[in-house]
């Protein structure tokens, strides 16, 4: 059961998922969400060894960590990392991530690195001169250089400080990702990961959201639009829950065999109090858009994000589209009012597809049994956070840009 809820993972070329299982990861946290992400998220991933010190955990994350990985033994710690007497429970530790917003934590932990030779991951969510971002980071003795001081916290004690939801969902998977890079031996970022935009500042609506695709994109979709406050969205997706989804579609961990859309759905209203419904069905081009604002395309074919992107210009709506594979992804936005180009057009899907029959395409089969391609929880969450702050930002009406994630080059996005 384990290396098939694993599969889609097992089959990136030079995988080692052994190096994860066997692997003690140290989490020092905050008063905050980020360190609760991480921890759902390298669970998904199958990192089962985690000793976590913060002064909270969030429970709903906590709890869908446990159930989509039984194997998980975590110990945690309720308070702040303040004082080096502490570093006993970090004993056989191969990494810590260091997702807390206070200098004395971040200084300790930079010196019980370059004293012991233990890579550090430093991830936080940031406000600074009109701008909102996050920073990530890997050190590992012999990079003492100035850049570290980006990554120190102003604030020397554990304190109030600027957090964002939907920042912290893209930042725990850059993290996720550096921390894996880690484990098996590959390329870490040699440059500080950095994303950031101009402050939110417009007043929130309860705009009616389309989600196409409850899979991975679609699960992280509807985590990011919960959390900031959307309250009425749909979900449309054929397919039923299949075992090898299970490693990124992380809140469908006991539903094998039950729709995806109804699933989903149904556990985001549980938990986050919101107006979910399901649709369960294909997208076509009979699908009528018209009841929403903005649709939110999570879809895994080109022939349907062709049709998203037709009948989003015939129609004058917002299209947030999020693609995502196993290290690389891009989100693209089409606005009426900014006479954007479509996904599909900006993308080339035309010449991709290279004139089949879009009309009458309709996907054979649930994806995920009939195509079975790797795929990794990091790119979903990452790509997905992206989807949900650019319809933030076209809200603020700030001008957004194509954005482009690849997880092989330093500077990732």
């Amino acid at each position: 059961m384990l290396e098939e809820r694993l599969d889609r993972q097992l089959r990136i070329e030079g995988w080692d998922q052994r190096l994860l299982d066997e692997a003690k990861i140290a989490v020092v946290g905050d008063d905050d969400l980020l360190a609760s992400l991480y921890v759902m998220s390298s669970s998904a991933l199958g990192l089962n060894n985690l000793v976590v010190i913060a002064p909270r955990l969030d429970e709903t994350l906590l709890e869908t960590a446990q159930k989509v990985n039984p194997a998980l033994n975590m110990i945690f710690v309720e308070g702040f990392y303040t004082h080096p007497v502490m570093d006993d429970i970090f004993a056989g530790c191969s990494a810590i991530v260091d997702l807390s917003r206070y200098g004395l934590a971040n200084k300790l932990l930079l010196e019980k690195g370059f004293k012991e030779n233990i890579p550090i991951v430093r991830g936080f969510c940031y406000e600074q001169d009109n701008q909102e971002g996050f920073k990530a980071f890997t050190y590992v003795k012999g990079r003492e250089w100035q850049e570290l001081e980006q990554i120190v916290s102003p604030q020397n004690l554990p304190s109030d400080h600027f957090d964002d939801s939907v920042l912290d969902i893209i930042a725990s998977g850059v993290v996720l990702e550096e921390t894996k890079n880690i484990l098996m031996g590959q390329k870490v970022s040699e440059d500080v990961i950095a994303y950031k935009r101009k402050k939110l500042t417009a007043a929130r609506y309860d705009p009616h959201i389309c989600v196409v695709g409850a899979g991975g994109l679609g699960n992280f979709v509807g985590l990011g639009l919960a959390y900031s406050g959307f309250r009425t969205i749909t979900f449309i997706d054929p397919d039923v829950v299949e075992t090898t989804n299970l490693n990124r579609q992380v809140f469908l961990y006991d539903a094998i065999g039950l729709s995806k859309a109804e699933i989903l759905s149904e556990r985001l209203n549980k938990l986050f109090g919101i107006d979910a419904k399901p649709l369960v069905t294909y997208f076509s081009i009979d699908t009528d858009i018209s009841p929403y604002d903005v649709i939110f395309d999570c879809v895994d074919n080109f022939e349907t994000r062709i049709v998203l992107s037709e009948k989003s210009k015939d129609q004058n709506t917002v299209l947030i589209s999020g693609g995502a594979n196993v290290d690389a992804g891009q989100v693209v936005v089409y606005d009426p009012r900014q006479g954007s180009e479509t996904p599909a057009e900006l993308l080339g899907l035309y010449d991709i597809v290279d004139k089949r029959e879009i009309e009458t395409y309709q996907r054979a089969g649930v994806s995920c049994v009939y195509q079975a391609n790797p795929a990794v929880i990091m790119t979903n969450q990452i790509i997905a956070g992206l989807m949900v702050d650019s319809y933030r930002m076209v809200l603020d009406g700030q001008q957004t840009t194509p954005i482009f994630y690849d997880s092989t080059r330093d500077r990732k996005i």
